[in-house]
């Protein structure tokens, strides 16, 4: 009983997406605002009120409503015939994304032009997605990451079922997301998977790619916890073979935040963050960059009082902490002599 009240409820969610999209379709004016409300809809999390429909830990609608349409295809046959004829609307990529993420790879396909218009629409849809995710700092698109790279592009007979060029623009979305969604452990698989690229001869092989990818998102990122969190991510990246080429785009990448300026610039923390990771990865030169970067900032006077007072601020820091370690470590010590002194008389 429970499972068919679970599938009767699965199915009236269906039937209200089919409503939505057909009003979406009938209707000019109002398009654009429907098709971003059915949006909002599906990706909302799941409440205490549905929670006898949440399975494995799924939080949010879209995972319950993606596994549904691959256990019963039929369900979603006719959301997907309406959402092709909403291809150029915003949001439309998205949606499907998010419903049909599972069912283009786990349902059978016959027409190789259906499915080389999914696959596009899919990492569309995707890039879509993930960066609401950035833009606002949050996970909620995090399942559908981990699904495309543990089940997709680590699995070649799934990756075949996407056109050759959307399964290279896959391995690219995912390489710029890899850290934002903390899968980085996964690096040494993902790079083994990469698929081959006409121009590799010029930019190199996957760790390659991978990093100009990464470099390119971070040349993006304007939220300064999201850049924090690459930032604090990168020391994986020690050890990998890249051409001079690439290792000369990431150090400049780098370097571009730590420089200190106005409201476009990077913040105090983000610098300190990219000259961590900048000496981390690149310990040749270290000292003479860190030179060069104290001369051109002498050049600037009306910084000279804000690194006064953060140097100052740090001196001070530093030597409290320091005396507070010390006056610890003497109360300790002062604790420890009474019982040893009985332990040594008995």
């Amino acid at each position: 009983m429970g499972r068919r009240g679970s599938y009767d409820r699965l199915e009236a969610l269906s039937l209200e997406i089919e409503r939505k999209l057909h009003k979406a379709l009938m209707s000019n004016s109002q398009r654009l605002q429907i098709l971003q409300q059915l949006f909002a809809d599906i990706a909302l999390k799941v409440d205490d009120r549905a929670r006898d429909e949440r399975e494995d830990g799924w939080l949010c609608f879209y995972e319950i409503l993606a596994n549904h349409f691959v256990r019963v295809p039929e369900s979603g046959r006719r959301i997907l015939e309406l959402i092709v004829q909403l291809w150029s609307q915003s949001f439309a990529a998205n949606i499907f994304a998010l419903l049909f993420q599972k069912w283009l790879f786990e349902a059978p396909l016959d027409e190789k032009e259906i499915s080389l218009r999914y696959s596009s629409a899919l990492v569309q849809g995707a890039t879509n997605v993930f960066w609401i995710d950035i833009q606002t700092n949050t996970r909620h698109f995090l399942s559908l990451y981990h699904y495309l790279l543990e089940d997709v592009a680590l699995v070649p007979e799934r990756l075949s079922k996407i056109s050759l060029q959307a399964g290279r623009d896959l391995f690219l979305l995912l390489s710029r997301f890899m850290f934002f969604y903390d899968q980085d452990h996964m690096l040494s698989s993902f790079l083994e998977h990469f698929p081959n690229f006409p121009n590799s001869f010029l930019v190199g092989g996957p760790a390659d790619y991978f990093v100009i990818e990464l470099a390119d998102q971070l040349q993006k990122l304007k939220i300064e916890p999201v850049l924090l969190h690459y930032l604090s991510r990168m020391s994986i990246l020690q050890g990998l073979e890249l051409r001079l080429s690439t290792s000369t785009r990431l150090k400049a990448c780098l370097y571009s935040f730590t420089s200190p300026g106005g409201p476009t610039y990077p913040t105090r923390a983000v610098r300190h963050a990219a000259w961590n990771t900048l000496d981390l990865l690149f310990p040749i030169g270290r000292y003479p960059r860190h030179v060069i970067s104290l001369f051109f900032r002498l050049l600037y006077p009306w910084y000279w009082p804000s690194s006064c007072w953060n140097f100052v601020m740090t001196c001070a820091m530093t030597v409290y902490y320091y005396i507070l370690n010390l006056l610890v470590s003497c109360w300790e010590n002062m604790r420890r002599r009474p019982s040893h002194r009985r332990t040594h008389g008995e």
